[in-house]
């Protein structure tokens, strides 16, 4: 019952929708993907996130659920019967959510001006970027997953960053192998899960598209 009408209105590079998709494949659940072109918003995306009237949004039983990580949830919520990806423990649970937090409000933003600007805006995003990685690695510690033994929610929400790897070598000239090596050993260990492997793009597509990106902002 709970699978009936489920669709994902998305894009296909959206690091924040492919954390939806990871997570609606770890519980295996069947839903209708629309992909949308944010230049010309849909009259069905305007209806359902009409606030923010972004992606991703999660579309149960003709109900939204908006924000990447609140979407996770939710469906870690409905779909509790099948690999759960928060823990049971309010405390375990709280201190996932702060990580996952820090991811959404670190990573992407930090990353994107790394990858975006050149001189001394670059080198102090680099600097920036490296640092939350670093402080990633230590939550990380020896554990195969952010969630222990368990493929979780700070997985899901760091995962689809592993595309832009190649982006920040290239344009940042570091080595994410060098500077955060437990960071890459986990990023390979969740490629390994079909979950991961099947969303994830290409790093040379995210590399190309951003390409693109600095182009239209006259960097190149």
């Amino acid at each position: 019952m709970a699978d009936k009408e489920v669709m994902l209105l998305d894009i296909w590079i959206s690091p924040f929708g492919m954390r939806v998709r990871i997570a609606l494949a770890e519980k295996g659940v069947h839903y209708e993907s629309k992909e949308e072109d944010l230049n010309n918003k849909s009259p069905l995306l305007l209806k359902m996130n009409p606030v923010h009237k972004k992606i991703p949004v999660l579309i149960h039983n003709g109900k939204p659920v908006c924000e990447s990580l609140n979407i996770v949830q939710y469906i870690d919520e409905v779909w509790k019967d099948k690999s759960p990806l928060l823990p049971s423990h309010p405390y375990k649970r709280a201190h996932a959510r702060f990580w996952a937090d820090y991811v959404d409000k670190k990573i992407y933003s930090i990353g994107r001006l790394a990858c975006t600007s050149t001189g001394e805006v670059q080198e102090g995003a680099k600097k920036e970027l490296i640092e939350c990685f670093k402080l990633l690695e230590a939550e990380l510690g020896d554990k195969p997953y952010f969630g222990d033994e368990t493929f979780g929610i700070v997985d899901i929400a760091l995962i689809p960053f592993y595309c832009w790897f190649y982006a920040f070598e290239m344009f940042c000239n570091f080595s994410m192998a060098v500077e955060c090596p437990k960071i890459v050993a986990w990023a390979k260990r969740c490629m390994e899960k079909e979950s991961v492997s099947k969303t994830l793009v290409d790093q040379h597509k995210i590399y190309d598209f951003l390409m693109e990106r600095r182009k239209e902002y006259g960097v190149e």
